[in-house]
């Protein structure tokens, strides 16, 4: 299955639970974008001690997931895009809703 992920928040436990979704399913073998918008934008700089945001980002990147962030929203941070999260637009969203069986958001 084509899953797609849009997460728009970097509360942490709420984060770390779409991304060990994300990792999940990949591992399972599923096709798995992530789209990044609003603060989400702001993942890979997600700090808990209990909730290890930074590294479900990393386990995700290791099984090939691919993960876009919302340029607008990466600039209205003064901010850029990484190797793990390339800046994208709405367009790319618009079209991994399309490429996806199934949208989950977090």
């Amino acid at each position: 299955m084509k899953l797609g992920i849009i997460i728009e928040t970097k509360e942490y436990e709420k984060a770390w639970n779409a991304m060990r979704f994300a990792v999940t399913a990949k591992k399972i073998g599923h096709e798995v974008k992530v789209f990044l918008m609003g603060e989400a934008v702001e993942i890979e700089t997600i700090e808990h001690e209990k909730f290890n945001v930074a590294e479900q980002v990393k386990a995700f990147n290791e099984v090939d997931g691919e993960m876009l962030a919302c340029g607008t929203c990466l600039k209205s941070r003064k901010m850029n895009g990484t190797d793990v999260c390339p800046i994208s637009t709405m367009i790319d969203c618009v079209n991994m809703v399309e490429w996806a069986d199934k949208v989950v958001t977090f």
